[in-house]
């Protein structure tokens, strides 16, 4: 396991739960809108934390914070994952995972063996335009689709949720992301967020009035679709 970063308490990040968020390194997509790029390209330049200093600190909260939320990066890239997620269940941990749905197959394996309790899932476009929007072009979208499925699938408590972006997202695409998802459990639409560390300069957020616009889009296909607010 590659971890980069550690909050140690937070009430948002996993529904329910006082938890701590985990960052892993490294990502097999380049969203050009992800402000996470420190963790996304030139990992090599990050101070990692050791996975005992992780256990250590879990093992000293046990009975104050009751969640794990294991994100990115892309957390599923990790060849280390299964063993830490074992070793934070044995602590007593219920884990949230953060992905893009890309290993269908060792999130299924995951889930089947209690080791996840919570997936968030992005959904990064309509499946024509995804290649665009994870900076992959010609990208085969066949794993994520894979995940979308075994998620609706109702195997594990989840939610979806898109990082809208003007110039990545429109009509279209919502009206897409509806028909794809359908009766999805959750599903939240988010603004983008700029930031110093985000993949490409220039980038621009929707108003309110047009998030909302997309929000009745979506919920013609997606009766649970939110907006969410930062």
């Amino acid at each position: 396991m590659v971890i980069q970063g550690l909050k140690k308490f937070s009430l948002l990040d996993y529904p329910g739960k006082m938890a701590c968020t985990i960052f892993t390194a490294g990502c097999n997509f380049r969203c050009p809108y992800c402000y996470y790029k420190p963790l996304v390209m030139d990992t090599h330049e990050n101070q990692n934390i050791p996975v005992e200093e992780i256990y250590a600190f879990l093992k000293k909260y046990q009975g104050i914070l009751n969640g794990v939320c294991l994100t990115g990066g892309e957390p599923l890239i990790q060849h280390g994952v299964e063993d830490f997620l074992r070793q934070v269940a044995d602590l007593g941990y219920e884990v949230k995972i953060e992905t893009n749905g890309s290993f269908p197959d060792k999130l299924r394996r995951l889930v089947s063996e209690g080791l996840i309790s919570y997936v968030a899932m992005d959904i990064k476009n309509s499946r024509e335009s995804y290649g665009k929007t994870v900076g992959i072009q010609g990208y085969d979208i066949d794993n994520v689709n894979k995940s979308v499925e075994f998620l609706l699938g109702g195997n594990v408590s989840y939610e979806f949720c898109t990082t809208v972006v003007l110039e990545f997202h429109q009509r279209s695409d919502f009206e897409s992301i509806g028909r794809w998802i359908g009766k999805a459990e959750r599903y939240y639409l988010q603004r983008f967020l700029n930031s110093e560390h985000v993949i490409r300069k220039g980038l621009h957020k929707y108003n309110d009035c047009i998030m909302e616009q997309a929000l009745e889009i979506v919920k013609k296909e997606v009766p649970s679709a939110k907006l969410r607010k930062w």
